[in-house]
């Protein structure tokens, strides 16, 4: 598989980063690099957000609307499939 390919698949939860990891590591370029720093920090990000929501909702239960913000994460992983599949690495403004 190439590099390319392999960032978007790197965007499955868990088992497609992986298989992008493990498959990749060998000839991994600074964009696959990239996506999956991406994928992952964007999966860990989901999991601590719906751990600390559904603590939250424990508490307070009138807050269950706050539930539509892990849309979010969602639209995110969206936008890096794009992205991977156009081979657009976003660039950070240091």
């Amino acid at each position: 598989m190439d590099n390319k390919t392999l960032a978007i698949i790197s965007y499955i939860p868990l088992i497609g980063w992986l298989i992008a990891f493990f498959i990749g590591r060998d000839n991994a370029d600074n964009f696959l690099k990239f996506h999956l720093k991406q994928s992952l920090a964007l999966v860990i990000f989901g999991i601590l957000f719906n751990v600390a929501f559904f603590i939250i909702v424990m508490i307070v239960p009138s807050l269950t609307f706050l539930g539509y913000i892990g849309y979010v994460v969602w639209a995110l992983v969206v936008i890096g499939i794009i992205n991977a599949a156009i081979k657009r690495k976003i660039q950070v403004q240091k």
